[in-house]
């Protein structure tokens, strides 16, 4: 066909000449070539044969799945998408930690059971739901990874229930991480937690990113390669990540069992036995929260939002209140 013909079906980013898009098209029966748009510049008027090798049939879909077996049944899922792996941040980078978070946990004893997908995005988690219908009611959280490698200060899209347990995990963590970040409010559009999050599933998924999609220059572009992500900033979203799992494993209710006004701590070894901490007052304060909170109402994550304490020094005091036989767990 002649250039004039081809270039309809040619498709670059004129405002950066050296990188080539990634377009799809996934229902309409059409084709086409991305290239730089140096490369479109170069091209010469002239007849261009065309050859496009491909067949639209039945075929197979292949995704990954990875369940850790915890003391209970309930489920955390953790879901990445694999449909476009030439694309580090955007793909690689939730793929990677996936497989690194799934190794670690698999070493340690977890209250929780761990599902991992890593799927086609779209087509893959509607598949997996239709064929796993039975499990949605063990799932308890979950989140969806992407773009978890490059330097942006993390960004959390809630859940479609905006305020469940995995909402209120991660904005603490990362409120008590000392860095930037944004939660953002759920829409029905971007990576696969608007499927999870779908009115006849509602599973409580969230999207723990870096940059959100679509808002970083590189974005489904061949630019989204190696130089985007780094070693460092792919360990934060980890540890981060980590930090979020550590509340799903210690979070509960508990119940105070000395409830009329506030039991002598000192007697019972709490008051001040701390006395290497960098502030003791800090562990009497969180004691005292979980004390005057623990009425079976709340959970240690409630404790925590409501004092501004980090959740680790919450779940320490409810440890050290249950050793002193002030606190039992709630059912």
């Amino acid at each position: 066909m002649s250039l004039a013909e081809l270039r309809s079906h040619l498709f670059t980013l004129p405002e950066t000449p050296d990188w080539i898009p990634c377009r799809t098209s996934y229902y309409q029966e059409t084709w086409g070539f991305c290239l730089t748009q140096r490369q479109l510049e170069s091209m010469r008027d002239g007849q261009y044969e065309v050859c496009v090798d491909s067949t639209l049939e039945l075929g197979h879909l292949t995704y990954g799945e990875y369940r850790i077996q915890g003391a209970t049944d309930d489920e955390v899922l953790i879901s990445c998408h694999s449909c476009h792996p030439s694309l580090c941040n955007d793909n690689l980078s939730g793929i990677a930690v996936a497989v690194r978070l799934a190794g670690l946990l698999k070493t340690v004893s977890l209250r929780h059971s761990y599902r991992f997908l890593w799927i086609p995005g779209t087509i893959g988690s509607i598949t997996w739901l239709a064929m796993n219908e039975i499990v949605l009611p063990r799932i308890r959280h979950g989140l969806v990874l992407s773009c978890v490698g490059d330097s942006a200060p993390f960004s959390y899209k809630r859940s479609r229930r905006g305020d469940a347990e995995v909402d209120r995990a991660v904005e603490h963590v990362l409120l008590h991480s000392g860095g930037d970040f944004q939660a953002l409010d759920f829409t029905p559009y971007g990576y696969d937690e608007r499927q999870y999050c779908s009115p006849g599933i509602n599973l409580a998924v969230g999207c723990f990113m870096r940059s959100p999609n679509g808002r970083y220059p590189q974005y489904h572009t061949s630019a989204d390669d190696l130089s985007l992500v780094s070693p460092s900033c792919l360990g934060e979203s980890l540890g981060q990540l980590l930090n979020v799992i550590r509340v799903f494993e210690e979070n509960g209710r508990y119940l105070n069992l000395n409830p009329k006004c506030e039991p002598q701590l000192g007697r019972r070894g709490l008051y001040r036995q701390t006395g290497g901490t960098k502030d003791p007052a800090a562990s009497e304060m969180a004691m005292l929260w979980v004390l005057n909170l623990s009425d079976g109402e709340h959970d240690l994550l409630d404790i925590a939002v409501r004092s501004g304490i980090p959740f680790d020094q919450i779940s320490r005091a409810a440890a050290a209140l249950g050793e002193a036989r002030l606190l039992s767990p709630v059912k």
